[in-house]
């Protein structure tokens, strides 16, 4: 696919470098949380991200069955593996390698995702998007996005790009959200390479190596740790390194969005703007409300 340079010429440093922590979610999957709760408000609007990979079938068998949510949007990006989605609002889909799928819980909807596979590596993130007050009712959206039909370019440099939402380069990605403006890019870069991202000063940033490390403005980044980037009024993006030959390819995520700067009230997969609403949003589910019989009304 054809692209367009970013040119950055003020590129931003890294605030902090975060570790996440080892949890265990669903019916037991251990996963590696490194977007928590207590950094909802700095990286506005991402409210979690989890990386989850193993190659023991026991740590991921379990699966996430029925659990529901509202109020936010959940993107979760298969790196290995195979996994089945089944909702409430009817929607079912299989997430396979390098594919991605798009869920707007809003006003409410009941999901499972269950391994299709009884061994071998299963890999991926899931990310949450915070959806605005205006939109926390809406009605349920899903789709599913095949590998093929992500948006990818390569640089001159040899950066691999997929562009899962957002715009890189002048490549428009699979889902694009007019108020928190995410960008979503899962980047390759071959040792000794460059990475130049144009962003929005305004923009909440952040970054993931999961292959390899990468230098942001001289600072290493380990990998399978996240980069928080400073919010410099003067910047224009960010520039990432892999190291010089000798090293791998590094893969990382890079993440931005536009913060909504609303109030965040959340309650396990509840994320609304009040404890009113945390209280509504429980009654509903414990009433049936959440599922099927809350699609009648938009």
């Amino acid at each position: 696919m054809n692209s367009t340079a970013d040119n950055v010429t003020r590129p931003r440093s890294v605030e902090r470098v975060i570790q996440g922590q080892a949890v265990m979610d669903g019916a037991g999957v251990k996963i590696n949380r490194v977007l928590t709760q207590p950094l909802q408000r700095r990286l506005d609007p991402f409210l979690m991200l989890d990386n989850f990979g193993s190659e023991e079938a026991s740590d991921y068998l379990a699966g996430f069955p029925d659990h529901p949510h509202r109020g936010f949007e959940t993107v979760t990006y298969m790196l290995e593996g195979r996994m089945r989605h089944r909702d409430s609002a009817g929607n079912e889909g299989l997430l396979e390698n390098g594919g991605v799928q798009w869920m707007t819980a809003g006003r409410g909807v009941i999901h499972s995702e269950m391994p299709e596979q009884e061994a071998g590596l299963m890999e991926g993130f899931q990310l949450w998007l915070n959806l605005p007050a205006k939109d926390k009712l809406m009605k349920p959206w899903y789709k599913d996005f095949k590998a093929a039909e992500i948006p990818a370019f390569t640089t001159p440099e040899g950066a691999l790009v997929r562009v899962i939402a957002g715009t890189s380069h002048g490549v428009a990605g699979a889902v694009q959200r007019d108020v928190t403006e995410p960008l979503y890019l899962d980047i390759e870069l071959p040792a000794g390479a460059m990475f130049s991202q144009a962003l929005p000063a305004g923009h909440n940033a952040f970054l993931y190596p999961y292959r390899g490390s990468v230098a942001v403005a001289g600072k290493t980044v380990a990998e399978r740790s996240m980069a928080i980037l400073a919010n410099d009024v003067q910047a224009d993006g960010v520039v990432v390194a892999a190291h010089e030959e000798g090293h791998e390819a590094a893969r990382f995520i890079l993440v931005a969005g536009r913060p909504l700067n609303e109030p965040i009230a959340q309650y396990g997969p509840f994320v609304m703007n009040t404890q009113q609403e945390i209280h509504q949003a429980v009654q509903d589910f414990r009433a049936g409300l959440l599922g099927e019989e809350a699609q009648g009304a938009d």
